[in-house]
């Protein structure tokens, strides 16, 4: 019951920074990443969060019932904006790789030689 109580706290408090910030962050985010820290710091237990946890991970399917309704219902503007979306999708895509690749060689070349030398 108690990882209950910290799941929504950190929810909560997210929710609340979130407000402060006028939106600019999520406050899901917010939340997931102040329960990630509480588990590091072990002010959170992890086996009392993780029964919890379990069962909502297990139940996320349910979360987008909804969200699959809403894309049913307006599959005409979908259809008519069909390659916008499939551009955007493509596009954002590699972007992302590129973005991803490129950050992943800077980082390499910046911290990748004085690690292979300790070994």
């Amino acid at each position: 019951m108690i990882g209950v109580v910290w799941i929504l706290l950190c929810w909560l408090i997210g929710q609340g920074v979130s407000h402060l910030v006028d939106g600019y962050v999520s406050g899901n985010i917010v939340g997931m990443v102040l329960l990630f820290l509480l588990l590091l710091l072990r002010v959170a237990k992890a086996e009392d969060v993780r029964p919890v946890a379990k069962f909502l991970l297990g139940t996320m399917a349910l979360f987008f019932v909804p969200y699959g309704v809403g894309l049913i219902e307006s599959y005409r503007v979908i259809l008519d904006n069909l390659w916008a979306i499939v551009v955007a999708a493509v596009l954002s895509t590699v972007v992302v790789l590129l973005v991803t690749g490129h950050t992943f060689q800077w980082i390499n070349r910046l911290f990748g030689h004085k690690t292979a030398k300790k070994r």
